[in-house]
């Protein structure tokens, strides 16, 4: 049996000097009845764990005849690490359970 190639979930952004950074999206979660974003720039899943940057970001709903849109939206530098830690301590406690085919 092969094995598909993951669908990845990837972000286009521009950085503080104009220029594009592909992100990918971990995980959506919630905080405090807030959703948030964890995004990685290990966009393959292949970057030694030391290397790995992540960013956290709110979720903002658009309202949007027919489609769910959604923007991201930078939070606050002082509480960026406190949702990176609890994205990251609820994302070790996920497990994978997917429905079997």
């Amino acid at each position: 049996m092969s094995q598909e190639p993951m669908d990845l979930d990837l972000i286009e952004m521009e950085d503080d000097n104009g220029g594009t950074v592909t992100l990918r999206v971990e995980k959506y979660f919630f905080y405090n009845g807030d959703e948030y974003v964890l995004l990685s720039d290990d966009i393959d899943g292949t970057l030694e764990e030391s290397r790995v940057s992540r960013y956290v970001m709110r979720v903002q709903p658009l309202p949007e005849e027919g489609e769910d849109m959604e923007e991201f939206v930078p939070v606050d530098p002082a509480i960026e690490e406190r949702l990176i830690h609890a994205a990251s301590v609820t994302f070790r406690g996920d497990t994978e359970d997917e429905e079997e085919e």
